[in-house]
């Protein structure tokens, strides 16, 4: 039986309103421990350091306005990340798909939002805002 697979956008995303739950839109439930690459992992390094994929990256970040998730509020200060929404694989990297590089399937996030997408849960998550509201006096 084959598996039907989620494909997440951006355009979807940027519909969803608070972190949680772009968190669970994202979320990559059951793949704790599944190694992506395996012996192949040269590739998506060699990808990585690759000129087209630094000037994808730094669009996604100027869109997102270097906030997690692309979440104002959000600000991230340190180990910025930009994640696939849709896992990627060893045989898109060989032949070039051209979803590797569409800022349509791509979301700045932490690394530990990061971390958390691919091998934990929301409560992995390190520093969800506290929302105040009006007449709230109780402090941080």
């Amino acid at each position: 039986m084959m598996l039907m697979t989620r494909i997440r956008t951006y355009s979807e995303l940027r519909r969803i309103r608070t972190f949680v739950e772009r968190f669970e839109y994202l979320s990559l439930p059951g793949m704790v421990g599944r190694d992506t690459f395996g012996f192949d992992r040269y590739l998506n390094q060699t990808f990585y350091r690759s000129n087209e994929w630094r000037q994808i990256r730094n669009s996604i970040i100027i869109r997102d306005n270097g906030c997690d998730l692309g979440i104002a509020g959000y600000e991230i200060h340190d180990r910025l990340y930009i994640h696939h929404m849709n896992p990627i694989n060893a045989s898109e990297i060989i032949y070039g798909d051209s979803t590797l590089l569409d800022p349509e399937f791509l979301i700045t996030t932490t690394h530990s939002t990061h971390n958390a997408i691919h091998y934990g849960n929301a409560n992995s998550l390190t520093s969800l805002l506290v929302e105040r509201k009006p007449g709230d006096t109780k402090l941080w």
